[in-house]
């Protein structure tokens, strides 16, 4: 379901969040890449992914918090580095989260972001994962979670990750996503789905 528009394109979208319904699409950022650039191109994306979707209204406004606001009965998120945005759309989902990382996430990062937990079980060599994935794992699941109000103010790092079959569960006090991770040489994609 991935869609390049001009080079580069990202990671695929992992085959579990795509038979979720989720719709995503990618789009470059144009010199000079600045804030406002990263800003157009996540909106480019967006409408992109709703068109996907299925949705007449392809507007994807701020709301007063600075969220991306997605049109009623379509749940989406956008992401972005430098260079490249993404928009991941899903029709009836009660809330989706995205993230792509191009960094890299040194082991102090790591210790500070996964707990003892998550490193042991969940990096190699018991896991499958890279830090960079895990982070990703984590603000896609944020952005989810966030959408259908899980309870309190929290930060990323908060939500707890736990092995699961071709995915991770996500969780803040009891709240649960499920999150799909891909990457694609130094870039890492991560899509979180709260279904409605």
């Amino acid at each position: 379901m991935t869609e390049a528009y001009g080079p580069p394109a990202g990671p695929e979208v992992p085959a579990g969040a795509t038979a979720a319904g989720v719709r995503a699409r990618w789009r470059p950022v144009h010199r000079p890449f600045g804030p406002r650039q990263q800003f157009a191109a996540g909106r480019r994306a967006a409408s992109a992914a709703l068109a996907a979707a299925g949705a007449a209204d392809l507007f994807v406004p701020r709301d007063p918090g600075g969220r991306p606001r997605f049109p009623p009965g379509f749940a989406g998120s956008i992401s972005h580095t430098d260079h490249l945005a993404v928009a991941v759309v899903a029709p009836g989902a009660a809330a989706v989260g995205v993230d792509i990382e191009n960094a890299v996430i040194s082991p102090r990062v790591t210790a500070f972001v996964l707990s003892a937990r998550e490193r042991r079980k969940l990096l190699p060599p018991a896991g499958e994962y890279t830090p960079r994935e895990l982070f990703a794992a984590k603000e896609a699941a944020f952005k989810a979670l966030s959408g259908i109000g899980s309870p309190g103010d929290f930060l990323f790092w908060q939500i707890e990750l736990r092995p699961a079959d071709g995915a991770v569960h996500a969780s803040y006090r009891g709240v649960p996503v499920t999150v799909w991770i891909e990457s694609d040489g130094d870039l890492s994609l991560a899509v979180a789905v709260a279904p409605g």
